[in-house]
């Protein structure tokens, strides 16, 4: 979506945000030009223990940590770029989905509409969770969706087995590889009571550097903490 498809006071807020890019639009430029231009950065991200307060609630640990890193994401500026077209665009919103293991041990995946309201986003995660497991066809891969709307995406991958060190994510062709890639590891204690949590992060680095893989760390971690406070 363009400003010239959006309502007057809309297409104001696309077009500041999109200047935002111009700023760095060189650094695209730059990465844009490599055969690889992803950044992929794991490391422990550490936030509050929030298992306990999940557990008082009944919420499941997974689909609350799910909600707290998506909503975050979508409030993060860098990771909603995407290229449409040999140009670039900035979505502002997309839906929700993971991966998840149905009955034949293969993966699928699940698709449902974000919300920030939490109690609304668990019920849509569990139901979109449940049909995922239930199919045996692979589902929610965006057959169908014209290209543009192919942009409107987050890919999360959990292995809550594993104590994850890194991932290497599947790439079409990583010149167009502009869908940021969030992946977590199996939970840990962490100091003071806090919790470690094996994470990735894998983007374009046309749009996200380092630092801004650590300031969504950062806002991941105090979501959390305003919630379960």
């Amino acid at each position: 979506m363009t400003p010239l498809d959006l309502p007057a006071s809309a297409s104001i807020v696309y077009t500041r945000r999109m200047k935002n890019f111009e700023k760095r639009r060189d650094r695209y430029e730059l990465f844009s030009a490599f055969e690889n231009p992803l950044v992929n950065i794991n490391f422990l991200l550490d936030v509050p223990d929030f298992r306990p307060w999940c557990k008082q609630q009944g919420i499941p640990v997974f689909h609350f940590f799910l909600y707290c890193v998506l909503n975050t994401v979508k409030q993060s500026d860098n990771f909603m770029y995407r290229i449409y077209e040999g140009e670039v665009i900035r979505i502002d919103d997309f839906p929700a989905s993971y991966t998840v293991i149905n009955a034949d041990d293969n993966l699928n995946y699940t698709r449902f509409e974000m919300t920030d309201q939490l109690d609304l986003f668990i019920s849509r995660s569990l139901e979109a969770k449940r049909i995922a497991e239930a199919s045996a066809k692979l589902i929610n891969t965006g057959t169908g969706e014209s290209v543009r709307e192919q942009r409107h995406n987050i890919f999360i991958t959990s292995l809550p087995w594993l104590d994850l060190r890194a991932i290497e994510h599947p790439v079409y062709r990583h010149g167009e590889a502009d869908i940021p890639c969030i992946s977590w590891g199996k939970f840990g204690p962490g100091a003071d009571g806090r919790m470690a949590v094996p994470f990735s992060v894998q983007a374009h680095h046309g749009f996200v550097d380092g630092y801004h893989i650590q300031q969504l760390a950062q806002a991941i971690a105090e979501r959390i903490a305003a919630i379960i406070a």
